[in-house]
């Protein structure tokens, strides 16, 4: 394949690089691989995702790469009925050449696979080759799906889905049931074992009557301080944090609404200032007077006469 084409070419080298890494990693979940005559045309088939109505189908599709990949996306094409894209028509994706802004030269094949596999039930909002069939026409499909690969193009295209479907079959799991209420078998097993649960009910209602706790209680918001954690979980700095905040604001209103009553200080009595004050300054008047009276000749003959 490879002595075919200008290995010197970005797009030539990424998708040889992308052929060899399909083969040497295959998943179980989808396969694709290109032509031999044109490594651009690719064939694929994507198995339906589990615990959907799209689960045990096989569906194949044809992805066209451009010239200029993997800097433009490539085009889907679904060629098995699904009930959730039209057949042989370019579909409408985030991933596909209809939004080449949202393309990402990181992307591959197998990413795109992987990708389409999750937008299979998904709701189509009317995008371009969508389809909104009923769960129940999905799942008839997705059976139908697995019995035999869609007829489509050349023999050497042919060729190329027969080998991917033998692959997706080898890969598979076994398929769900057509409709889910043909199984009358269980129901006398149902019946049974809600006996025995109304058996351990006193009041003999059913235990499926019994609402959820998490779903149908009405849980209260409580303000939780930032620093107490009973339940052992580690809580994220950004949030105690904002918790912090939160109490410390909340904490400064309280004070500006609630403010503290002035006190009122009680002061020693104004009369015993006044007693000391008057006590001091006669002593003091007291004390310049000897002084004066002893600098003076008076205060000496008084002395000495005395």
């Amino acid at each position: 394949m490879a002595e075919k084409y200008n290995l010197k070419n970005p797009a030539v080298k990424r998708i040889l690089q992308e052929v060899k890494e399909m083969q040497s990693n295959p998943s179980h979940d989808f396969m694709s691989l290109p032509l031999e005559e044109n490594i651009f045309e690719w064939q694929f088939a994507i198995r339906g995702p589990r615990e959907t109505e799209f689960e045990g189908g096989i569906y194949h599709g044809r992805i066209q790469l451009p010239a200029e990949y993997p800097f433009k996306p490539p085009s889907f094409m679904l060629l098995t009925p699904n009930g959730r894209f039209e057949t042989q028509t370019k579909i409408c994706l985030s991933i596909s050449n209809h939004h080449p802004e949202h393309w990402q030269p990181s992307w591959s094949v197998r990413t795109a696979l992987v990708a389409l596999i999750a937008f299979m039930p998904t709701n189509p909002n009317g995008a371009l080759g969508s389809l909104d069939y009923k769960e129940e026409d999905r799942r008839a499909l997705a059976i139908k799906s697995s019995e035999a690969p869609p007829k489509f193009g050349t023999p050497e295209r042919q060729k190329l889905i027969d080998e991917i479907h033998e692959y997706m079959l080898s890969k598979a799991t076994s398929a769900p049931l057509d409709n889910p209420t043909q199984a009358p078998e269980e129901h006398p097993r149902n019946e049974e074992v809600e006996a025995q649960d109304n058996s351990h009910n006193p009041e003999g209602s059913p235990a499926e009557e019994v609402p959820d706790q998490a779903g149908d209680r009405i849980v209260e918001e409580q303000e939780v301080p930032a620093n107490a954690n009973p339940s052992g979980v580690e809580i994220p700095r950004e949030v105690q944090s904002t918790a912090s905040r939160n109490q410390v604001l909340q904490t400064s209103e309280t004070r500006v609404q609630n403010p503290k009553p002035a006190t009122r200080v009680q002061k020693p009595d104004d009369r015993l200032f006044t007693l000391a004050a008057v006590g001091l300054t006669v002593a003091i008047v007291v004390l310049l007077l000897r002084k004066f009276i002893k600098s003076t000749e008076y205060g000496a003959v008084f002395f000495n006469g005395s």
